[in-house]
């Protein structure tokens, strides 16, 4: 259980996160030269899929400003999906109702924090549903990609390693493991095939950096192998940085259509 000191603390560390990720989203869309641009998909059938999975308290209209970056011609075909979280009660916020894809029970969150794993389950057959559905559309798992911000990056992490599938990649940004070593006997083998992006800002004060290192020796010991990028002198936030390189990421994986 968190300490009265910390539970003091945890409703601004919340409203902070949320402005401070859609803060970041304007800045880098008003210096971003391509701005303007727009990465609506081609005519034909989109031959990728990406999700993007918000942080709490946020919404996926609010996220959607990211995909104008993707300025690459491979992006073209993308189909993306920016899904909003349900409102529900949140324990580290006294139980406040608001977005949030499952319960955390403290911020900030550190590699020990508690675990809300049922929570976390019910999240994941979630968005399993979406890409079961973009699967039986008729894009390949190979080029679907779910990325995510904090719980959304959290949620992300779940939601590929318990998917039956290889996926063309998950990428977490500022985000947490968000169950218990025994989750690992229920990851497919070929589930361990999909790569992951594993991006964090040492300086982040909400999920802290010893949270977003805790990942890469879980993901080992799960048989995965992981990317780990840390950011030094940023907060609980996305950098132009972090989103061109997750183009590159996501670009580098992308195969052609059969």
């Amino acid at each position: 259980m968190p300490t009265p000191s910390v539970r003091l603390q945890l409703t601004k560390p919340i409203t902070l996160s949320v402005a401070t990720l859609a803060a970041t989203i304007l800045f880098v869309l008003f210096h971003s030269p391509h701005s303007s641009s727009s990465t609506t998909p081609h005519p034909m059938a989109a031959r990728s899929f990406i999700l993007w999975l918000h942080g709490l308290g946020d919404s996926g209209p609010a996220n959607e400003p990211i995909k104008s970056l993707f300025t690459s011609p491979e992006f073209k075909r993308t189909s993306w999906s920016f899904p909003s979280a349900p409102n529900n009660p949140v324990t580290c916020n006294y139980g406040a109702v608001m977005p949030s894809w499952f319960d955390i029970h403290e911020i900030p969150v550190t590699a020990d924090s508690p675990k809300a794993e049922s929570s976390v389950l019910e999240a994941v057959q979630s968005v399993h549903a979406k890409i079961d559905k973009v699967v039986d559309g008729g894009i390949s798992p190979n080029n679907i990609f779910v990325c995510g911000f904090s719980q959304g990056g959290a949620l992300t992490l779940a939601s590929v390693l318990l998917y039956p599938k290889t996926l063309g990649g998950g990428a977490v940004f500022s985000g947490w493991v968000p169950f218990n070593s025994t989750i690992i006997d229920r990851i497919h083998p070929d589930a361990k095939r999909t790569p992951i992006l594993w991006s964090h800002g040492i300086d982040d004060r909400t999920v802290l950096f010893e949270a977003g290192q805790a990942g890469p020796p879980f993901l080992e010991k799960a048989g995965l192998s992981c990317e780990f990028k840390a950011y030094p002198g940023l907060g609980h936030s996305i950098s132009m940085e972090e989103l061109k390189h997750l183009e590159s990421w996501i670009k580098s994986r992308l195969q052609s259509s059969s």
